[in-house]
């Protein structure tokens, strides 16, 4: 069993230093990623309670609240095919841009190889999300 002044003689090497930094720093990130997933499920499991029950207290309210509380559900779920449609604009132009960069940088690093062509991969993926968004998706209400 190793005491204390053994101990932080053990932490003076600097070998160990090595091979803690990496252990800690990997138990931090998971620890770290499984805390930011708990509280969002836990966001969501709020927001969806609430939600239910504003409904439920619309529709009883009055013979109006069926249908308004129908047409808050359309409105939600505008907003969310909106957000949705949004977000791949965004994904599809930085796909772009990224393809563009590895373009550049492969044909300067490389010279004389076909190699910066692998930049066409990510730009393609891009005007694939592009092309969905303004072409084929189903339009918005």
């Amino acid at each position: 069993m190793v005491n204390g002044p053994e101990m932080l003689a053990m932490l003076d090497d600097p070998q160990m230093i090595v091979i803690l930094i990496p252990i800690v720093a990997i138990v931090a990130t998971f620890t770290f990623v499984t805390v930011v997933h708990w509280v969002d499920s836990q966001r969501k499991e709020r927001e969806a309670f609430y939600k239910a029950d504003t409904l439920r207290r619309v529709t009883e309210a009055s013979g109006e609240g069926a249908k308004a509380a129908i047409e808050l559900m359309r409105e939600d779920e505008r907003l969310k095919q909106s957000k949705t449609r949004e977000g791949m604009k965004i994904a599809g132009l930085v796909n772009i841009g990224v393809g563009i960069g590895v373009l550049i940088f492969l044909h300067a690093l490389l010279v004389g190889t076909p190699i910066y062509l692998c930049g066409l991969i990510p730009g393609f993926i891009g005007m694939g999300f592009l092309l969905y968004v303004y072409v084929l998706a189903v339009p918005i209400e």
